[in-house]
């Protein structure tokens, strides 16, 4: 069964940008794995940070782990070590970072009892796992959607901008709102794949 893709806005970081400093990294022999397990590794000190309430701090290292993450893909593509399980890997960690910062921002928000923030740190959490989810339910289905109003490029740079300015209140609006958008957005599109998929195999 062929695939259906559908992309919404540009994916990854172009190709441009991340080869001239994935090439010195591959020629020292690094590994696409070690890359992943760093910006991890960095993603929960930002965590910490962010759930001691050291949020510039945290909002700094989180950027930075999130630039260190951009380059596993393209170091895995230039050394030839591409694979289904550093593909795995990669996306997995995704979610756990993602997972640790608005899960400190919301420990964070409890703990000065602000429960506005709060609840919309819960909701763009939640609201991020169901975006990959659609897609990782799509994929099962032969169905790729990727992009949308705030894929997890542009969220990791909201939040991260919110967290140096100290904007974290309209950030959290921001992600809480665009991140369920963009879930039912894919969603929507990947239904009106499948259904068109389906009527198309049934007129055979």
């Amino acid at each position: 069964m062929s695939g259906i893709r559908v992309r919404l806005l540009p994916g990854r970081a172009p190709e441009r940008l991340t080869t001239p400093i994935v090439r010195p990294l591959a020629a020292l022999g690094v590994s696409p794995h070690a890359v992943s397990v760093a910006a991890l590794v960095g993603s929960v000190g930002a965590a910490g940070l962010i759930a001691r309430g050291e949020l510039l701090a945290g909002g700094c290292v989180m950027l930075a782990a999130a630039a260190l993450d951009s380059l596993d893909g393209a170091l895995a593509r230039i050394s030839g070590r591409s694979s289904r399980v550093g593909a795995l890997l990669d996306s997995t960690f995704d979610r756990v970072a993602e997972a640790a910062v608005l899960g400190a921002l919301l420990y964070h928000q409890l703990g000065l009892g602000h429960r506005e923030e709060s609840m919309l740190a819960f909701a763009a959490l939640a609201g991020s796992l169901l975006v990959s989810y659609v897609r990782a339910r799509g994929e099962a289905e032969g169905v790729v959607v990727t992009g949308g109003v705030l894929a997890r490029t542009e969220r990791v740079l909201l939040l991260g901008a919110g967290l140096i300015t100290g904007w974290v209140r309209v950030a959290l609006w921001l992600l809480a709102v665009l991140s369920l958008l963009t879930a039912a957005q894919r969603l929507l599109l990947a239904v009106s794949a499948l259904r068109a998929r389906d009527a198309d195999e049934g007129s055979r």
